[in-house]
């Protein structure tokens, strides 16, 4: 496959993102989801992508039983200070408490060091720049290899930069969702950030092969406004005449939204996420598609947003549990 840069880490054009093995989606099958995995390094994707909070660390440990044995193949990126407990979902941020996180994401991944090391969101009682310094202690003693940053805004990844170099930025951006395009995804190019784009199919909307009736307990897209009976119509017209072009092309409405993501620039790394081995494979062929001028629908078309996701105040720090 491809391989592209995320600041001075490189890796593969397309990565996998692992949270739906373990939260958002509804149950999944533990050796399934491992199988998954497997393939996705067998199909060329080296970027693994998960987290301390999917699953209250089962994500972790699930990731790591699927790379053993093949560590080298595997670029792992893994995300702390979104907590959960019985209490619900809280944001960390505090330097002394970084250290810790970042050792227990060692052991439930059992590996000596995190090639990618996020900050999942920014706690708002603590200043960003504080928070990267206590993570830059980590790449010192050789516990992690590059930093970055999820879901922040231009002027928090400014004060990012200013505290320790930062590989990566992590946000929703896909044809569904382009807002990044008017503010993030500028200030990262300026900065020399790379670009990781989650939900790069819409959770599921751009690949116009939704189930059937409504979602399932324990998918998350039933309170997500875009997947509402009053928008998801109106957002599934808009697939159809992506899957219209798609055919033309003779790619699937999901690798012409893949491809499209990735001719946006060489910076840009999507993390699509599936637990199907067929999906898998199609999103892995993307990378190597060139779909030319997509007629892209108009991104004011789009219906629904992320508002009612909203726990600290903007949908860039949202703690919330879809990525």
């Amino acid at each position: 496959m491809e391989q592209r840069r995320l600041g001075a880490l490189t890796t593969s054009a397309i990565g996998l993102g692992c949270m739906g093995f373990s939260q958002a989606y509804g149950p999944a099958d533990d050796e399934e989801s491992i199988g998954v995995i497997r393939d996705a390094l067998d199909h060329g994707i080296t970027l693994i992508d998960t987290a301390m909070s999917y699953g209250q660390g089962h994500n972790e440990r699930l990731v790591g039983q699927a790379i053993a044995g093949r560590r080298e193949d595997v670029v792992l990126a893994t995300k702390f200070g979104i907590v959960r407990g019985e209490g619900g979902v809280r944001v960390d941020g505090r330097p002394e408490n970084v250290r810790g996180y970042c050792d227990a994401s060692l052991q439930r991944l059992g590996v000596d060091v995190i090639d990618l090391y996020y900050l999942h969101r920014v706690d708002p009682q603590v200043p960003i720049g504080e928070t990267i310094g206590a993570m830059a202690d980590l790449v010192t003693t050789g516990k992690v290899r590059h930093l970055g940053v999820s879901e922040v805004n231009p002027a928090q990844l400014e004060q990012a930069v200013a505290a320790y170099p930062i590989a990566a930025v992590e946000f929703e951006w896909s044809l569904a969702w382009r807002e990044p395009e008017d503010d993030v995804v500028p200030a990262a190019r300026r900065l020399g950030v790379g670009l990781v784009p989650y939900s790069p199919l819409g959770r599921g909307l751009l690949t116009g092969a939704l189930p059937a009736g409504p979602f399932p307990e324990g998918d998350f897209r039933r309170t997500d406004p875009r997947f509402g009976e009053e928008h998801l119509t109106a957002n599934l017209d808009l697939v159809q005449a992506l899957a219209k072009a798609a055919e033309e092309r003779g790619v699937t409405p999901g690798q012409m939204a893949l491809a499209w993501l990735l001719a946006q620039g060489d910076d840009v790394v999507p993390i699509p996420g599936t637990r199907n081995r067929k999906r898998l494979a199609e999103n892995a062929a993307a990378a190597g598609i060139e779909v030319g001028p997509v007629a892209v629908v108009p991104r004011e078309a789009w219906r629904g947003d992320r508002t009612s996701f909203a726990a600290h105040g903007t949908t860039r720090n949202w703690a919330g549990s879809t990525d």
